[in-house]
């Protein structure tokens, strides 16, 4: 019988019976990628291997020469090809600080390959039945880990801390006008968060059509947590002028300083004032997207110290504990497994401490003709804004295994000793730098520096500098961003121009500008530190000197 023509496109599929010549081709392809990506690793670097100048008219450039070719080309020149989008491209080696972008680790990678090869749509478990039983897994054993009830908690896995904080969002509408989903949001709602939070609450405030002026933001203590006194303050205020609070977002764990809210000290608050006004307590999503997996030291006895960290990560653990406890104080939280989690983007889990909470939020069976109502398969994930699901549930499962709580605990209790050892350090050896989030236990380390006499952090926060300090202050820290950034390629430093507002003797408010170190890579250890202070002390005390010099010649 003679061949189709059009048969030879099975090429491009793995085997349909499992045979052994198509594993092999299959195995033989990823050992390419593999060892190619190998090959372009330096263990004393930062960025891989490479030549790549994305300066100039560089994307205009590949606009212009991209085309799909007639005939395809064999996959092992594809996987060149592939291989050339990595030259240059970071990579985390012990000199990579720069924050939440961690390496994926191999049982992350594994567990994604495992849901790649069967490719299941996690919307319904009849589509993707892999994906849903480990997204129940992984619910149950998250939900347990905060401290909410597994058998009435719920949640999926979702599209990153942005997807989790608007699904709180909508719930939190969803609460006080159930009629909202179909006839609209009413124009008096009200959310809150800090002035440390993260920006995605302002997206989630847009796409649901409150609008961000709706936003009220609450000031911070000096370890970056919510102001609960100024937080009763915005809410009474609110209320008194017939707007009605319905969301309420606690940091556990801010992007840059590691902030953690105290969510019991915010959900007394919320109550106390809906209390006041007759009003239903808003609901209050905890935004651990990063810091929700300290929570691994909640049953930490630091007494025994089964793992022998040392007094100061004790310490940095015992602080951090005090506020993860009571994470199960909020309605609804989430978990970044491609932060802290070790996995592969995107592998974001949004909870809810009341499954039935989803249920608000769901379409009817008539609106899904397509899935959920055939009389197979009970697990229709309707109430997701996504009709198309990856089963990155599986990526989370077999992490959590691999890893366990112990394997986590290690993790982090190395990126908090490499910390603490860069804290020590770079106060003893550069005199021009002041930490500014010495009250904050995690892996982040936020400085500034200063010019010579200049009036320092704590100047700064006090009010008492004028606008024309602070941005003095402001220009030479950019010096060192531009420093630093022009030579990431050997360390990769962090840095923001809006880490806090800082009063002024004129009245105005100046964001202050910092650089960060962010231990995120497992290969950082307390003996490189030294080295990294050295380059750190080079590079400031060479700003320092050319800022100086420009300074006085105007």
């Amino acid at each position: 019988m003679q061949q189709s023509k059009t048969s030879d496109v099975q090429k491009w599929f793995p085997s349909e019976d499992g045979n052994a010549a198509k594993r092999s081709e299959f195995l033989s392809l990823i050992e390419q990628l593999i060892r190619g990506v190998d090959d372009l690793k330096h263990p004393d670097q930062v960025n891989l291997k490479g030549e790549k100048n994305r300066e100039g008219l560089f994307y205009e450039k590949l606009i212009s020469e991209s085309k799909i070719p007639v005939s395809g080309r064999p996959m092992e020149d594809v996987n060149e090809e592939l291989l050339k989008l990595l030259h240059s491209h970071p990579y985390h080696t012990k000199y990579f600080f720069t924050n939440i972008l961690p390496m994926a680790s191999i049982p992350g990678i594994l567990g994604m390959l495992t849901a790649f090869m069967v490719n299941g749509n996690n919307l319904w478990d009849v589509y993707g039945p892999a994906g849903a039983e480990a997204e129940v897994k992984v619910t149950a054993m998250m939900s347990k880990l905060a401290g909410y009830d597994a058998e009435t908690s719920g949640g999926y896995t979702t599209w990153g801390g942005q997807g989790a904080v608007y699904t709180g969002l909508r719930i939190a509408i969803a609460k006080m006008s159930p009629s909202a989903l179909k006839e609209g949001v009413p124009g008096n709602f009200y959310a809150f968060c800090s002035e440390a939070a993260h920006y995605s609450l302002y997206k989630s405030m847009e796409a649901t059509g409150l609008g961000s002026d709706r936003l009220i933001k609450v000031k911070t203590h000096l370890d970056h947590s919510m102001d609960t006194d100024d937080l009763r303050k915005k809410m009474r205020e609110v209320c008194e002028n017939g707007g009605i609070p319905v969301y309420i977002v606690a940091t556990t764990g801010t992007t840059d300083a590691i902030g953690i809210d105290d969510v019991r000290a915010v959900r007394s608050a919320a109550e106390e004032i809906a209390g006041d006004f007759d009003l239903p307590v808003p609901h209050i999503h905890a935004d651990s997207a990063l810091g929700g997996f300290f929570a691994f030291f909640n049953d930490y006895d630091v007494d025994e110290n089964a793992l022998s960290f040392s007094p100061g990560v004790l310490g940095m653990i015992k602080a951090i504990k005090d506020k993860m406890q009571h994470l199960h104080e909020a309605d609804s939280l989430c978990f970044d497994f491609q932060k802290l989690g070790q996995t592969p983007y995107v592998t974001s889990l949004f909870l809810v401490k009341n499954a039935n909470d989803l249920k608000r939020i769901d379409l009817d069976p008539e609106e899904t003709p397509y899935v959920g109502h055939r009389g197979y398969g009970d697990y229709h994930t309707g109430y997701t804004l996504e009709c198309s699901r990856m089963a990155s549930s599986i990526s989370m499962y077999s992490a959590l295994m691999a890893f366990g709580r112990e394997g986590y605990q290690k993790l982090l209790g190395q990126f908090l000793e490499v910390n603490l050892h860069f804290r020590e350090q770079l106060i003893r050896r550069i005199p021009q730098a002041d930490i500014m989030n010495p009250d904050n236990h995690g892996m982040s380390t936020l400085f500034r520096i200063y010019p010579e006499g200049a009036p320092r952090f704590a100047d700064e926060i006090s009010g008492q500098c004028t606008v024309q300090e602070l941005e003095r202050n402001n220009r030479l820290n950019e010096k060192l961003f531009e420093k630093l950034g022009a030579n990431r390629d050997k360390m990769f430093f962090g840095d923001t121009k809006k880490h806090l507002l800082a009063g002024t003797r004129e009245g105005a408010e100046i964001p202050l500008y910092v650089s960060k170190f962010f231990v995120i890579s497992p290969y950082t250890l307390p003996e490189h530190v030294p080295q990294i202070i050295d380059y750190l002390k080079e590079n400031i005390e060479d700003v320092c000197r050319q800022f100086e010099t420009v300074t006085v010649m105007k």
